[in-house]
């Protein structure tokens, strides 16, 4: 399957820059995954959608503000890291910019020299290097948030003014490099709204990583290899999961991650759902059979990125890339700050 088949059009401007004030004041796209049917509504109609019974499963995980600006310790030059996921004590994986400029034992010094970061080996993605750190505080997450940016991805090229827009209002457990963006446009209230439906709220984790940031760059899906990262899913949500599936009841996964969590856990445990942890570089595209989720909600993803070619797994490519035309033409907004469109 060619790469080049998940290409659509998409004007610059159509690219959101900001968040809007109000999380819920986002549209919403309702697809029926299986006729293509399209309906447009506003993200509180969500709620309609969703029935007593169901569960819906969101990513709890945190984004790190592990944008860090720092200077080389000779030469002074200005350079940028990413502190992608841990490694082991005090070693991490991070991208760098300007890369070329950071080889081997050179010296990255933050703020006042409280954090210092000494490359020791390059990895097998560009830019891609191991740092060993070092400072003197006990908690280095502490020193992240009083160092750190938000990592915004590179196609927004505003400031951020509130972090917490770059949050979900469930985020628990910090770790990721980037947003689990479709849970962006919750808030309490509609959270509230959804449980006195009876509908049941369910979480899993997982932290994002390098995949979000990197582009497909060969021409056959199934040359393109995934980053691995890391997931949990505790007890009580793999509970709440299989009873619902027992029921006959649907579960609707919130976001690309979620649905890469639940479905990696149904192909680890012949299509069971159970409480564990581990890596997953699962990599989902047409001709995948989905086994646990019966609904998606997402964002508008990228030409040619994996996010795409996984919705187009869920309904068909013909049909995604029909509702993604109807998008550009309907003015909605893309990507991290962008609108959301609900498959079921």
């Amino acid at each position: 399957m060619n790469v080049a088949d998940f290409t659509f059009e998409l004007p610059k401007e159509l690219i959101a820059q900001t968040p809007l004030s109000d999380r819920t004041a986002s549209r919403l796209m309702i697809v029926n995954r299986k006729t293509g049917k399209l309906t447009h509504s506003q993200f509180p109609a969500i709620v309609s959608y969703l029935e007593a019974g169901d569960v819906l499963v969101l990513n709890d995980s945190r984004v790190r503000p592990a944008r860090l600006i720092g200077t080389k310790a000779d030469t002074g030059a200005k350079i940028e890291l990413l502190l992608l996921q841990p490694m082991g004590t005090d070693r991490w994986e991070a991208l760098v910019k300007p890369a070329k400029r950071v080889k081997q034992g050179s010296v990255i010094q933050f703020g006042n020299g409280e954090l210092r970061a000494i490359a020791e080996e390059s990895t097998e993605v560009a830019g891609g290097r191991v740092f060993r750190l070092e400072y003197q505080v006990d908690d280095i997450e502490a020193l992240f948030t009083q160092l750190g940016e938000m990592p915004l991805p590179p196609y927004i090229h505003e400031q951020l003014d509130d972090p917490e827009r770059y949050q979900t209002v469930f985020s628990r457990s910090i770790g990721s490099a980037a947003a689990p963006t479709a849970g962006l446009h919750f808030t309490d209230e509609i959270l509230t709204a959804i449980r006195e439906k009876g509908v049941q709220v369910a979480f899993i984790t997982l932290h994002v990583g390098l995949g979000t940031f990197r582009p497909v760059t060969v021409d056959k899906i199934e040359e393109h290899q995934m980053h691995a990262e890391y997931y949990e899913m505790n007890e009580e949500t793999a509970s709440t999961i299989r009873e619902a599936k027992k029921a006959g009841k649907r579960v609707v996964a919130v976001g690309t991650t979620s649905i890469r969590t639940l479905e990696t856990i149904a192909g680890r445990f012949a299509s069971e759902v159970q409480a564990c942890s581990g890596w997953t570089d699962i990599f989902i595209y047409p001709g995948y059979e989905f086994q646990i989720v019966d609904g998606l909600l997402t964002n508008f993803h990228l030409p040619q990125s994996t996010l795409l070619m996984l919705g187009s797994a869920f309904s068909s490519r013909d049909i995604l890339l029909h509702a993604y035309e109807e998008a550009v033409r309907e003015r909605y907004r893309f990507f991290s700050f962008g609108d959301a469109m609900l498959l079921i």
